[in-house]
């Protein structure tokens, strides 16, 4: 009996050790997160950089001052610093401005982990950044201005010498200053590759820092930049040029950031549900992904929804609701036509009900995907119907308001 019951713990002890190993590798895995190339971070100087000081391979930092999340895991801490370098300087004369050409090329976390980066200079200036995006060979600078620090655009490409950044700078250096860069400036630093890095833990909710690029949510984002006339590449949940250019364009015009990251702000701004639960036994995501329209987006569906059956029953029932005229000829394609349409505007007062509460988004996300449902049998019953043109086009309006909420609609 002894030994049986020594046998056993000896069994039991394995199991846990092997359910451990798995649970550990398991985790290691899934902690270890990519912050693409593209990506673009805010950080704020420690230090002012001038040019009529600063030296050729001189150092500098620049403070992350709010954490940065990649969907469920934070990844940058704020805290973390990102290490500068002055590749090129040279000093304002009577004719020309000063000018600072920096890289950045080191990530260093609070806890002292640090990650090679390869980074370079960019603008969240909306005129700006259309030019650098416009131009392959685009290069900002540092450039002495009135103000004292401007970004200067050079399309100097691979070339950045001093001479050849100072020649297809042009007229920008005419104002003959030094750039002054005062300690606390923040700076745009877009990451050039790819940085794995490591997940500090994970994100309590919805945090306003965090880049999102899973291929569901970049998917609900270029859908609703779609309908939003931002973006008319493929849905194919890339974070590619094109996305980040829509999500760029997105974020000048409503005021916020512009990054071009699908981050936090924005993804809400979008109308996206980007919630997720966290199982406390397994620690996985149960939350669920996907698209939410706003309050204002919801209320125009049903309205929309509701005016079209009001049409349709005019057209179909002219002597009352249930009291089709007798002397017309109806088609079995045209009545499920009139049914499908309002059975899906009764979905869509009870989706906007849902939306309005605000209580559950993972909920909100469900009923999101069965009013797309609803949506698909009025697809599939006007397809044999004989719609007027205004029917038509009031339903492929509703269409477009709704796309958002499924990833094949």
């Amino acid at each position: 009996m002894p030994l049986r019951t020594l046998a056993r713990s000896r069994m039991t002890l394995w199991s846990a050790a092997l359910a451990l190993f798995a649970v550990s590798t398991a985790a290691s895995a899934q902690s270890r997160v990519v912050l693409p190339a593209g990506t673009v971070i805010i950080a704020r100087t420690t230090s002012p950089l001038q040019s009529a000081s600063a030296r050729s391979g001189q150092t500098f930092e620049a403070n992350v001052e709010e954490s940065i999340g990649v969907d469920e895991y934070t990844v940058i801490p704020a805290g973390s610093t990102i290490r500068g370098v002055i590749s090129a300087v040279r000093a304002a004369t009577r004719s020309q401005s000063g000018v600072i050409d920096v890289a950045f090329d080191r990530l260093t976390l609070p806890n002292g982990s640090t990650f090679p980066i390869t980074g370079k200079l960019t603008s969240t200036d909306s005129a700006e950044r259309v030019q650098i995006d416009s131009d392959p060979n685009a290069h900002v600078v540092l450039v002495g201005e009135n103000g004292g620090i401007g970004a200067g655009i050079a399309g100097a490409g691979s070339n950045s010498s001093m001479n050849a950044i100072f020649a297809a700078l042009g007229g920008l250096l005419s104002q003959g200053r030094d750039v002054n860069v005062p300690s606390g400036t923040p700076l745009a630093v877009e990451l050039q590759n790819s940085v794995t890095l490591r997940g500090a833990g994970r994100l309590n909710g919805n945090e306003a820092s965090t880049l999102y690029t899973a291929t569901d949510r970049v998917r609900a984002a270029q859908q609703a930049l779609g309908q939003q006339n931002y973006y008319r590449g493929a849905i194919n949940g890339q974070l590619d040029d094109a996305t980040r250019r829509a999500l760029f364009q997105y974020q000048v015009d409503h005021g916020l950031n512009g990054t071009g990251n699908l981050d936090g702000r924005t993804a809400r701004a979008l109308g996206i549900n980007v919630g997720a639960g966290v199982n406390p036994r397994t620690g996985l995501s149960t939350g669920v992904s996907g698209s939410v329209l706003s309050a204002a987006q919801a209320s125009t569906v049903r309205r929309d929804a509701q005016n079209l059956v009001t049409r349709l029953r005019s057209e179909l029932a002219p002597a009352g609701l249930g009291r089709l005229d007798t002397s017309r000829s109806y088609s079995q394609a045209d009545l499920d036509f009139w049914f499908a349409a309002s059975a899906f505007a009764d979905n869509a007062s009870l989706y906007e009900q849902i939306v309005n509460t605000a209580g559950n988004r993972d909920a909100a996300v469900l009923a999101g995907r069965s009013l797309v449902a609803a949506a698909q049998r009025v697809d599939a019953a006007i397809q044999t119907a004989r719609p007027s043109t205004y029917d038509a086009n009031a339903w492929a309006s509703v269409r477009r308001q709704i796309s958002t909420l499924g990833t094949t609609y």
